[in-house]
């Protein structure tokens, strides 16, 4: 019987209370960054150098929470999917000593891992020599990083491969993402489920708007039973933004919010010209807030494939640019749907192995004040008991 997910739980700390995924109310900032806010305390110069404060936070807590998961199921071989620059599998190789496979369908981000994990070890290297009764040596592992794509509805071979041909006994593969974009996070799943080397999981989700492929949600039989469960590309796209950021803005009442407005604006017109097109990836325009509204939707058009010298009917743009403080309110009432459908979204995913069998506990192992994706879903193919508790404990 799979272990209870302890969302019907009453909310105590350390733990989120039931429709607010990131427990928000609970941290401050987090006691790493009181001294310096752009280093953490908590780990040495070198695992911070190239990595923003909200990184290095987040690589040191969940890496040590596979620390201590790996150490629990025995696992021989940890794979990171979806690593990007390898942050976190180099604190996770050459900080704590795990052996690292780590997955990147981005060549030029792997590349770039490469040069970070040389200049990461020459770093150690000197330290070592300068402060040889600090730094105690042991075996020094780099991740292995491999070009490759993961998908969400067919096996991967190479995510299955150990990094070296294993003793007595099996591969025991603990598979991890850090913010895994869209579908990626349901390809974790799916390979610890179906996988019998894939013996542990941690995954923390995001970029909810890019599931693409239907079968991504709802995974649980639960969720796909409840009248009305379906959630709109808005709803998906709502849950990404983050409210003590927002509500930090909406304080300082700064010029950066009618960006909304001009936004909205954009999206009657690309209705207007190509009605097909519905709410198109519109990539960041720099300094937006210093742009006229027009200047800002030719911009937006460009961006989106669209001829930016179309005829604009400029009355209307200024007409729908008095109306920047409904939309913001409107915006800021969406909003407040994020935590909700967040919540549904991960609890769906967590009913999800808990039906297949397995072990299961969502964990808020970030300060949602630094990264609002802030919960980790566990799970193993035996029970840990208590043991799943201590996993979100800070290490002393």
């Amino acid at each position: 019987m799979a272990r209870s997910a302890g969302w019907t739980k009453p909310a105590t700390a350390g733990h989120p209370a039931a429709g607010d995924a990131q427990g928000r109310g609970r941290d401050q900032t987090p006691s790493e960054f009181l001294e310096n806010p752009s280093q953490s305390s908590r780990l040495t110069a070198p695992f911070r150098k190239h990595v923003k404060p909200k990184k290095q936070h987040e690589i040191r807590r969940l890496g040590e929470l596979v620390k201590k998961l790996s150490d629990l199921t025995g696992c021989t071989q940890v794979v990171d999917v979806g690593s990007g620059q390898g942050h976190l599998s180099r604190f996770m190789s050459l900080g704590l000593g795990l052996m690292v496979k780590s997955l990147e369908g981005n060549q030029r981000l792997v590349k770039r891992a490469q040069h970070l994990d040389q200049e990461l070890l020459q770093a150690l290297d000197k330290m070592e020599k300068q402060h040889p009764q600090v730094v105690q040596r042991g075996p020094r592992h780099s991740p292995r990083h491999v070009v490759q794509w993961v998908s969400s509805t067919a096996l991967c071979e190479e995510l299955l491969l150990p990094l070296e041909t294993p003793g007595q006994g099996s591969t025991r593969l603990l598979l991890t993402g850090l913010h895994a974009c869209g579908d990626l996070s349901v390809a974790l799943l799916r390979h610890f489920c179906c996988c019998s080397e894939v013996v542990a999981l941690a995954s923390v989700g995001c970029c909810y708007m890019k599931l693409s492929d239907p079968s991504s949600y709802p995974l649980s039989q639960w969720v796909a039973g409840l009248p009305g469960h379906e959630l709109p590309y808005r709803l998906r796209e709502g849950a990404c933004h983050a409210l003590e950021d927002y509500a930090e803005r909406l304080q300082k009442a700064g010029p950066g919010l009618q960006t909304h407005c001009f936004r909205a604006a954009l999206e009657t017109v690309i209705r207007h010209v190509c009605p097909e097109l519905r709410r198109p990836g519109v990539q960041g325009i720099p300094r937006a807030h210093e742009l006229k509204i027009e200047e800002y939707v030719q911009q937006g058009l460009q961006r989106v494939g669209l001829d930016p010298q179309l005829p604009l009917d400029l009355a209307a743009l200024r007409a729908q640019q008095a109306q920047e403080n409904r939309v913001v309110a409107f915006f800021s009432l969406a909003l407040l749907l994020a935590p909700l459908v967040e919540t549904l979204i991960l609890l769906d995913r967590l009913l999800y192995l808990q039906e297949q069998g397995f072990y299961a506990e969502l964990l808020p192992i970030f300060s949602p004040e630094l990264s609002p994706r802030n919960l980790v879903l566990v799970a193993t193919k035996t029970p840990l008991g208590q043991a799943f508790s201590v996993l979100e404990t800070e290490d002393s």
